[in-house]
Formats: structure tokens, sequence, C-alpha cells
């Protein structure tokens, strides 16, 4: 007996040995190259990038996963109990692997005949989706079981449940529960309540399977699993179950507002992230970007830019309709065609609509289940297009049928919607322009880029006018002219000659005649009156007298970058800028020191965890003196007052401005600007088309500055310019550029720098000489005609 006894020892001792061996060598055998834990102990997931806009809103989103990273802390508590109750109840008390929990859910799928239970715990989730394939076997199944062991000795539970939580997928291109909670409820994680939370923690299992935006009753089923399951744990009363379960849920994704309002802008500020931090971190980092962009500000630039390029488009006339369908295509026409939301629907809303019918007076029209009518009052504006004439030396169209036929499909906008349903609604003829255009405004104190529009639209054209388009700047290049004339010894009482020129270039064999623009010469002109007519003949004498170079340095000094041709025609804005270089330029003259600020857009970056990546800095450059400043901004505010950008009087306030127009009408700027805001504003065609006949900068470009400018002026304080000290203001006889006498009938109070200001006193008229009348100082004749037009 006592051998059979030590036999049997020795047998069990061997198994024993065996058995260790064969563990041993089966853990050896599944441990082998198992990989290391810095993926998850390092956890950065790929995460949404957000940027917010001065006011902390959201302008967009950039993205390869839809995932939002968020701690605990900022989660609803019930989330945390929800999850736990449908994935790892015993999560807080095993060490990774929960054997009795694999037993449990064998037996539950045993008895249910189907699997409805998993015996993997939420670190075993982690390791499977971070670390592991989804290959089904035991060697992948023990590999997951001994890196769950591991990471509980590496991370504590909060840690291992906050990853879980923000990595897993939960349908609908959401992971993480703070995606599917916008994604689902249009609310922050923190923000569920149970029956939403109980909803979410039944996604996991099966994401497509149970997505409640397709299959509501499954989603219900799984959810109320889950509510049985935290009661079971004792996690919720009786009648909190009750409760959540009867409980209605309203699913509704919280909007993203990417590529709509500030589309522009934000393309702007992805290819700075890009160029600074690089594709795969702007893409995938969850970096928070924080720029200077307000929103109300960049919906009225938005606004004010699109209707000015309506307006200019019609001013051209009719190009006639979207397309032509025949009778028996109208039906399918209507069928596919997507209008906006009924309540959507409102006065001055664009929809496409057919005309079935016309007649002198108006065009019968369908568009969705709606019959509409568009009156020929909507279409005096759509003559036949010729750039030779300007809307007002043209008639107004007076019969529908000489614009429409039956079959056409325009763009209309609604003008009145019928109280009665069978009633025809009120539309108006429209058309969507070709021309573009661009409007940049920003703080010259800072360089906060405010507003910033591109195009007409961004869905349409991603080429972004306001910073990429190069475009003669004309005549509102010239204060950077003026500016360097006061430094090199100039005054605005220096009298200077408007007459014809004609300038003989050697190296090209050719001869340049340049006019003013109404084609009238003034004779001797005040340098005040030349920049605020904006003579060119006068201005090209001043880039005689002071050299082209002088010309070309200063606009270098103020940051312009473009190729500048050495000859006279860089005084008439011949080299290309872009309107955001323009604008900094500017910002010397809105400034009281004379400096220019560098435009920026991006004003702090983040990542995800809140650690400061980028700080911006304002960037100021000596460029002018305080007092040539002043002196330019106060010549720039007369010619809002009595100049080309008359138009801008209406804001009532202290502003200041130039226009620009290039050869042909082919570019329109308005550069306007108080103490606190600078605003530029650009229109043309892409491809250098001429706009039409008086397609000026004060027609085309200042009625959007001033419609912007008007949308925002509550945010703007009324401020004038301060006046700099070393300043002094002296009144100037106009005809004569001398200190007005008491004989002078027409006379100017202007700044000068101390001590450049006129001594001599204008002398008396002559009993027997004729009278001087103003006319040499261009405020009137021809020019009281230009105003009406321009």
């Amino acid at each position: 007996m006592n051998r059979f006894l030590k036999i049997a020892l020795i047998g069990v001792i061997i198994c024993l040995f065996l058995g260790a061996g064969g563990a041993a060598g089966v853990y050896y055998w599944a441990a082998k190259d198992l990989p290391g834990f810095k993926k998850i102990t390092d956890y950065n997931p790929p995460l949404v990038t957000t940027v917010y806009s001065a006011n902390k809103e959201v302008l967009g989103y950039f993205s390869k996963e839809r995932r939002f990273l968020v701690p605990l802390s900022r989660m609803a508590p019930v989330i945390k109990k929800a999850f736990l109750a449908a994935e790892d109840a015993e999560f807080y008390s095993h060490e990774g692997v929960d054997l009795w929990g694999i037993m449990r859910a064998a037996w539950k799928n045993f008895q249910a005949g189907e699997i409805v239970q998993g015996g993997s715990t939420i670190t075993q989730q982690v390791i499977k989706s971070m670390l592991l394939s989804s290959e089904r076997s035991y060697q992948r199944k023990l590999k997951e079981a001994i890196l769950a062991y591991r990471l509980e000795k590496n991370l504590d539970k909060d840690e291992i449940l906050t990853i879980y939580l923000n990595e897993i997928y939960l349908g609908a291109g959401a992971y993480g529960v703070e995606a599917a909670a916008r994604m689902y409820f249009g609310k922050h994680a923190e923000a569920l309540t149970l029956p939403e939370a109980a909803l979410l923690a039944g996604l996991p299992k099966a994401p497509s399977a149970y997505n409640p935006l397709r299959h509501p009753e499954a989603a219900r089923e799984r959810q109320v699993y889950v509510l049985s399951r935290m009661l079971e744990q004792g996690w919720i009363s009786q009648d909190e179950y009750e409760e959540a379960k009867a409980a209605e849920l309203e699913y509704s994704s919280m909007a993203d507002p990417s590529w709509k309002v500030g589309s522009y802008y934000l393309e702007e500020v992805r290819r700075w992230l890009i160029d600074r931090f690089g594709e795969e971190t702007v893409y995938t980092g969850g970096l928070n970007v924080y720029t200077a962009v307000d929103l109300k500000h960049q919906r009225a630039a938005e606004q004010a830019v699109r209707e000015g390029l309506r307006a200019s488009s019609k001013r051209r006339g009719w190009k006639g309709p979207v397309r032509s369908v025949n009778a028996t295509a109208v039906d399918d026409f209507l069928e596919q065609q997507e209008l906006p939301e009924q309540e959507a629907l409102r006065d001055g809303t664009w929809v496409q609509a057919v005309v079935t019918s016309v007649d002198k007076q108006a065009a019968a029209v369908r568009f969705g289940n709606h019959t509409g009518r568009v009156a020929v009052e909507t279409m005096g504006w759509a003559r036949t297009p010729n750039p030779e004439k300007a809307p007002e030396e043209v008639p107004q169209v007076k019969d529908a049928r000489k614009v429409l036929e039956t079959g056409d499909v325009v763009w209309t906008s609604v003008v009145e919607i019928p109280e009665g349903t069978q009633q025809p609604w009120s539309l108006a003829l429209e058309q969507q322009p070709e021309v573009q255009g661009a409007l940049v405004s920003l703080e010259p104190g800072t360089g906060f880029v405010k507003a910033l529009v591109g195009g007409y639209s961004f869905d349409e054209s991603q080429f972004n006018r306001a910073t990429q388009a190069q475009r003669q700047p004309g005549s509102a290049f010239k204060p950077i002219v003026y500016s360097a004339a006061l430094d090199s010894g100039l005054t605005p009482a220096t009298v200077l000659l408007d007459a014809p020129i004609v300038y003989n270039d050697q190296s090209t064999n050719s001869t340049w005649k340049p006019e003013n623009f109404e084609g009238v010469f003034y004779g001797p002109t005040l340098l005040r009156t030349a920049l605020v007519k904006s003579r060119n003949l006068v201005t090209i004498r001043v880039a005689q007298k002071i050299g082209i170079d002088t010309i070309i340095q200063r606009a270098k000094t103020l940051g312009l970058k473009a190729e500048f041709p050495r000859d006279l025609s860089v005084s008439l804005g011949s080299a290309a800028v872009s309107p955001l270089n323009l604008c900094q330029a500017y910002t010397a003259f809105a400034r009281k020191d004379g400096a220019y600020v560098e435009p920026r857009f991006v004003l702090r970056v983040e990542d995800a965890w809140g650690e400061e990546l980028f700080v911006s800095e304002p960037v100021q450059n000596e460029a002018i003196s305080p007092q040539t400043s002043y002196i330019i901004k106060h010549l720039l505010q007369q010619v809002v007052q009595s100049g080309t950008a008359w138009r801008v009087r209406a804001l009532g306030r202290p502003v200041a401005g130039k226009t620009g127009t290039t050869n042909d009408q082919r570019d329109a700027w308005f550069m306007g600007f108080s103490p606190e805001l600078l605003t530029g504003v650009y229109v043309g065609f892409d491809h250098l088309d001429p706009m039409g006949k008086y397609e000026t900068g004060s027609r085309a470009a200042s009625p959007i500055w001033l419609s912007y400018r008007q949308a925002v002026k509550g945010d703007v304080p009324v401020q004038d310019f301060p006046r700099p000290a070393g300043i002094v203001m002296a009144r100037i006889d106009a005809d004569t550029g001398k200190l007005a006498g008491p004989d002078t009938e027409q006379s100017y109070f202007l700044p000068f720098k101390s001590g450049t200001q006129p001594m001599e006193v204008s002398p008396p008229l002559k009993q027997d000489s004729p009278e001087s009348g103003g006319s040499s100082g261009g405020e009137t004749g021809g020019d009281d005609l230009l105003k009406e037009v321009f």
C-alpha cells in the first residue's frame, strides 16, 4: 500500500510538473512577440481637430475619425454604469481577466441558444482594439488575456475605462461616447440621461445592427437589456428602470458647421495648420485651434459679397436661363428638384423654377409642389448684355417675353408667400453671378482677421481671391505713392499740373498716354485734390518728381509683395497684389503710429490634453511716421466726404478710404477704415474680362463695404482718428495752395508736418481780372456728374 501511494504521489508530481511545464509552454507560446503598452499608456487616438471663432463658437472640424477626447469627469455618471452593466459588471474587482465571467457568459449563451453575453472584459476589449488583430484564434485569445493582466498593472481602472469609452466604435461614424452623444442626441456626453446612456451602452456588441437611426426597434431591445442589467446590479432602482424603459427618445444630430459659414476662412486656417504641424497631426491630433474670426462679422461679410456680386451681375444684363426643358420633362425636373426645407422657404430664399407660360406682364412658373408668378417689374434689369453701355444708358425691360420662354429653368427669389396653398407665390427673377469678389476685414491694432470672403461660393470654387488672387489695385495704390511724396518734401498744398502726358518707353519703343478716368484735365491742382479726386496725371507727375524707386521702396516698406514694374505705371497701381496683402499695407494708415501689422488668423493652438503648442503674438513693422500716416488718413477721409468714395458717407461716422479701378473696369477696389476696423473689398472676373461701363471701385466695391460695415456697426465704437504731435492745421486756398486770404472762394482745412505749412497768404483778387472759380480744384463741373454715375 505504501508502495502504491508512493507511486501515485510520484505520478501526481510528474503530472503537476508536466501540467506546469505545459502551461509554461503554452504561456511562452502565446506570449512570444507580444506588443508593448506604449500605444495605450501614451493614449493618443485619432481625434477631431476643432477650430473655434473668437467667441468660442465652432467654425469647423478636421478629422479622419469622428472622435472627441473627454475624461470621465466630463461624462454623465450614468454612462459609466451603463457600459459596465452591458460589458463588464465586475470591472473594478477583476485583474484584467474575469474567469467566472467567462463561465457565466458561456452558461447564459448555452441557455439562450445564441450569444447574448461576451466573456471579454473591458480591459481585454481595449487590448483587442488597440494592440491585437481581429483574428479569431486561441493564441490571440491567450495573448489578449496576458496583455490585459499586464495592462492592469500599468494603468489604474479609471484610466482604462476612460480609454475604452473614448475608443469604442458606436456606429454612424462615431468613435467614443462624446461623438456618439453628438451624433444620436445632439448633445455632449455630460448631458446624457439614463435612457440615452443605456442605448449607447448597447451599441458596442453590433453598432450597425443596433444603430437607432436605422434599426430603432433593435436598438430599443438592446437598451432594455442594458437597463435590466443595471437593475440586476442594483445601480438603478425599479422606479428608475421603469421610467427609463418608458421614456421616448428623441434623436437629433449636433449640427456640423464645417464648410458652411466662413468656408474660405476655415480653408486658410487648414492650410496654415498643415504647413506648421503636418497633415497627420491636423486630421488626427485633436487640436483645439482658436482663431480671430468673428462669426457675426463673417456672416455679414458673406452676405454683403453675395448681394454685391449679384447686383454687379444684373447691371451687365441677362445671361439667359440655367437650362431649358421640354414640356414632357417638366414633371421629371420637379420630381428631382432639391428644395430647401419648407420652413426655410421665406422672403429672399432662392429657388429654381421652370417657366410654364409667359405673357407681357409676367411668367408663370412651377417649383416643387408650388406655382409662382414672376412679374415683369422684377425683370427690368434683364437687358441684352452690352459692356459698352451702363444700365442707366438703356431702357428697362417692360415685356417678359423678351426675357423668358416656356421651358426655361431660372433662378428666382421669394418675394411673398401666399396664405392659401393653391395661390401662386410671388417671385423675382435672379441670376447667379460669374463675377467674383473678395473681402478682408481686420483690426489694425492687433492684426486679427475678423472676416474673410474669398469668392461668391466656396462650394463652386475653392480658389481664395482674398489671399491667392494677384490683381492690380489701380488707384487704391495711390495713398502709398502720396505717403512717399509727403516724405520727399511735398505737402497737401503742393500744386502740380493736371495736364496731358506722353511717355516714350525707349526699351519697348512704345508710347504711353495716360488719362484721368473722366478724360478731363484740370490744370494746376493741389496734391490734396489729386488724391481725393484720384487724378492719374497728377499722380504720374508726383512719381516723376520723387522717383519710381522711391515709390517701390515705400511699397516694400509697407509689406507689399509684388513684381513692381520700374516705370511710371507703378504709381497707378499696375503691380498686382492680393487683397489681404493690400489690407496689411493700409494698416499703416489706419494705425496712429504708422507701423503696419501682419494679419493674424490663428491665435492659439492646444493639443487634445490642453497643452499649448502655439501662441500668436502681434508682429508690427515700422513703416511711416505717425505724421505721414495722419495726413494720408485725413486726405482719405475727404475721399469719402467729397471724392469717389461718397457712397460710404451713409455709415455716418469717421471713415477714411480709397477706391481703385483698373483699365476697362477689369478690377474694382475699395479700401476703407476707421480706427478700430479696416476692410478691403475687391470685385472682378477671374479671367480678366472687363466688367462693363462704370463698374468702378465706387460702384462695384464700395457698396459691398458699406453693406458689411452697416451690419456690424454696433460692434465697432465710434472714434475719430487721433492727431499726433508734430501736426499743424492750416486753411489753404484751393487755387493757389497758399494760406486762405480774405478773397479766397474755396478753401480746405489741411494737416501739415510742423514747419512745412505754407506761410504766404493768397493775394486778393484784382478788381479788373475775372474771378477764379473752384473748377481748378476739381470740386464742380464734370465731377458732379461723375458722382451721380459712380
